[in-house]
């Protein structure tokens, strides 16, 4: 199965994420940067940087088409003063392929722990392991997180202040248990 998912990658069948388009925005703004400190003849400067402009502009275009206003939310949801309400809304109305708000919003301090618990299936690792980590996760969404032994989600809530004791020191035992086979 994951080599079929990695197949798909290459042949662009998966649709590309924020993340990924992102930062390609933003090597490409990098680069316009340093061209303009470069010492390339004017002419040579200004068509370079007139190229780089439209990718920049296709990057956020794609950005735009995925979740259209995009900057702004990302914005909103970067604020920590950001209201529950106004999260709950960037959350309820996000594309799947918005992993990059997807992250930002799970791990908001006012996000819901109803939030958390369906970000607790999200496709992409980060968002789960902010969901691990967050201090509003609902219990029962951190003993599924938990019961999984590949990613290192059960690791987080071992040390999430808001898992109950008993499940935190039976994660505890755990790993001292691997740590001994090592």
């Amino acid at each position: 199965m994951r080599q079929l998912d990695i197949r798909r990658r290459r042949l662009g069948l998966r649709p590309r994420t924020t993340q990924l388009i992102l930062g390609e925005r933003q090597s490409l703004q990098d680069v316009l940067r340093l061209l303009r400190s470069s010492r390339l003849p004017a002419d040579r400067r200004r068509l370079e940087e007139k190229l780089l402009r439209q990718l920049i502009q296709l990057r956020t275009a794609e950005l735009n088409h995925i979740n259209p206003d995009w900057d702004r939310k990302v914005r909103q949801a970067s604020r920590r003063q950001t209201s529950a309400q106004a999260v709950r809304r960037l959350a309820q109305r996000l594309p799947p392929e918005d992993f990059y708000l997807a992250r930002l919003l799970s791990d908001h301090p006012h996000v819901s722990p109803a939030v958390l618990a369906r970000f607790a299936r999200h496709p992409y690792a980060a968002v789960r392991e902010n969901v691990a980590r967050h201090p509003r996760t609902p219990v029962s969404t951190l003993r599924a997180l938990a019961r999984g032994t590949r990613d290192p989600l059960w690791y987080l809530v071992a040390f999430n202040p808001s898992a109950p004791e008993k499940l935190r020191q039976r994660l505890r035992d755990r790993m001292r248990r691997r740590a001994l086979r090592r």
